[in-house]
């Protein structure tokens, strides 16, 4: 296997990664900004009231996005397998 290779399949892998990561972490930082600019104009410092909203709004992200994840997932594992053959030479 060629380093050209090696560095392909790696940058894929981490580029799979990331775009899979991105939308949960987009939706927590939404949701940090909202329930701090919540807890400004309330003048509520609560922790709990922080952190259960932010936790919901993971966990409502991560079920409404898991089946593009999971897809996109399963695109990335087919085309490195499928190209298994390429890679041994």
């Amino acid at each position: 296997m060629s380093t050209e290779t090696v560095i392909s399949i790696v940058r894929e892998a981490l580029m799979t990664a990331f775009w899979v990561s991105l939308p949960i972490l987009a939706v927590g930082f939404a949701a940090g900004i909202l329930i701090s600019l919540l807890q400004i104009l309330t003048s509520v410092q609560d922790p709990a009231f922080g952190g259960v909203p932010r936790l919901i709004a993971f966990l409502a992200g991560l079920l409404l996005l898991l089946p593009w994840m999971l897809a996109r997932l399963c695109t990335y594992t087919a085309i490195l397998l499928g190209d298994l053959g390429r890679y041994a030479r």
